[in-house]
């Protein structure tokens, strides 16, 4: 079985900084892809950012030059270092990650975690 925990979620205001964590555990042969989606209430999922195995990142157009995405390969986890944050930048957060498992190391499917909230106030 396998998890994705996020953490680093909060309340901040407006042009503060924040930086959210997801660590993946479980029964993992690779990672392939590791992302960032966010979901405002009455909106969609959409990706903020994501990055390769190899440490290539895309962003979201609104988010470029503000947010960060990294990665650490040998401790499964990604991370998102969010700077001049603006009250639209509030949603709930959730880490993605495209894996396969050690029992089925061809097979690659999609985890999530379960979010975390992120709320800028102006």
């Amino acid at each position: 079985q396998v998890q994705l925990v996020e953490s680093g979620g909060g309340l901040v205001q407006a042009g503060g900084s924040l930086r959210l964590s997801c660590a993946a555990s479980g029964s993992i042969f690779s990672i392939d892809t590791m992302a960032w989606y966010r979901q405002a209430p009455g909106n969609e999922r959409v990706l903020v950012a994501e990055i390769t195995r190899g440490g290539i990142a895309n962003y979201a157009d609104s988010v470029k030059g503000r947010f960060t995405i990294s990665r650490d390969n040998a401790k499964n986890s990604v991370y998102l270092q969010m700077n001049s944050l603006k009250s639209e930048d509030t949603a709930a957060y959730y880490c993605n990650a495209n894996l396969a498992v050690i029992s089925s190391r061809s097979k690659w499917s999609a985890y999530w975690g379960q979010g975390t909230q992120v709320t800028v106030s102006s």
